[in-house]
């Protein structure tokens, strides 16, 4: 099978089960904006040594890879965000256990492994904005807001990770 089909030439590109619809569209810039996400994420894997955190970020991508498909049209279920939620919250809370408090604003800087986290947790809040659109276009409610839950706490995942990764001592302003 070749990698190249042509069918998108023309602007469009197609949902789960064929329908044909603008590369503009906010559903293929909700799932291309999650797309960037689980590829800095796997770039970020690359420079950890904390094996936990590898495996903690490769469940993240999985997560992601569903969300996509549930956005491109596929019958996935989303049942399980809700639990890893709690679970975001938990780490969250072990991270800052064993961190200063926070007194301001932390820059993005310091280790190149906190760096990345940066990246991702900007990158995470655009995708949840971008969601956000697609809820509100689509009318979407109640317990599709899962997701933009997960990602909202997976921004604060992100966020904490940076903290604990950054072995200079932060720059708060």
């Amino acid at each position: 099978m070749s990698i190249f089909t042509r069918t998108g030439d023309k602007g469009t590109t197609s949902l789960y089960g064929g329908k044909r619809i603008s590369k503009s569209d906010i559903r293929v810039e909700a799932y291309g904006s999650l797309d960037e996400l689980t590829s800095f994420i796997g770039l970020t894997i690359s420079r950890l040594l904390n094996n936990k955190d590898r495996l903690l970020l490769t469940a993240i991508q999985k997560d992601l890879r569903q969300i996509m498909s549930y956005l491109s049209g596929a019958r996935v279920k989303l049942n399980q965000l809700n639990q890893k939620i709690k679970f975001f919250e938990q780490v969250i809370d072990d991270i800052d256990l064993q961190r200063p408090k926070l007194t301001g604003f932390v820059l993005p800087q310091g280790s190149e492994a906190s760096c990345w986290f940066h990246v991702l947790r900007s990158t995470c809040r655009r995708c949840e904005r971008v969601l956000v659109r697609h809820h509100e276009k689509f009318e979407i409610r109640n317990s599709k807001f899962e997701i933009v839950r997960y990602l909202n706490r997976l921004s604060d995942l992100l966020f904490a990770l940076a903290r604990k990764y950054n072995q200079e001592k932060e720059i708060l302003i």
